[in-house]
């Protein structure tokens, strides 16, 4: 948070300051904006042009697409808006140095190279370490993943072993040996009543009923 609120002012202050060097002397108290866009390309020319044709198109581009990097936490959008204002000022420094027969000069009198070419080229590079110092948006496979409760799939916590027992605190007990299992009927012993079947209807005299014998009887003797 704190690295985005820091790369965030170093990219605002550097796209203020690329677009505010169009409005200074770049040469020879020529103003920026008084130069084509053109002029990148094709070489200085004379003359005065409207300021959409000025080099304050590539600065105003660059600190659009700083706003846009800054709203969507984009390091690459932010890194991008310093090259196109370093690109700019690069390709007129080229190119005033042609036209100056291969040189450039810096006068104590104003005269040559001014403020508004240094001020341009240090817009640049503040945004180009806006973006470095910018941490950018968090993806979802970085984002940290909530941190396991102990809670299971039923509500209980642990990994359950056959007849172990949880205690309120998180604990677990394991089971020993001889321990006797739950069973579905809730018996401890493991065991359940087998499911006779169904005995035949007796016979009237029969001592025996289907499957059990009837207690010994004295007169049998």
């Amino acid at each position: 948070m704190v690295r985005n609120v820091i790369g965030s002012v170093l990219a605002l202050v550097g796209a203020a300051a690329g677009v505010a060097s169009v409005f200074k002397p770049w040469y020879d108290h020529r103003v920026g904006h008084d130069y084509r866009v053109s002029d990148l390309f094709d070489g200085i020319s004379a003359g005065t042009p409207s300021l959409v044709e000025s080099i304050v198109l590539p600065f105003a581009f660059a600190a659009l697409v700083t706003l846009v990097g800054l709203v969507m936490r984009s390091r690459l959008l932010v890194a991008l808006a310093g090259l196109v204002s370093l690109a700019a000022t690069a390709l007129w420094t080229v190119r005033q140095g042609q036209a100056n027969g291969g040189s450039l000069t810096l006068n104590t009198d104003g005269t040559g190279l001014a403020l508004g070419v240094g001020a341009a080229a240090a817009g640049g590079v503040l945004l180009l370490l806006g973006a470095v110092v910018m941490s950018g948006r968090q993806s979802v496979r970085s984002r940290r993943e909530p941190a396991y409760d102990g809670t299971g799939v039923n509500g209980s916590g642990g990994a359950h072993t056959l007849n172990g027992s949880h205690g309120t605190d998180g604990s677990h007990t394991e089971p020993t040996y001889g321990d006797p299992q739950p069973t579905p009927d809730g018996r401890s012993d493991g065991r359940s009543d087998p499911e006779w079947p169904t005995p035949p209807s007796a016979q009237s005299g029969d001592t025996q009923t289907w499957g059990k014998t009837e207690p010994w009887d004295p007169q049998r003797h």
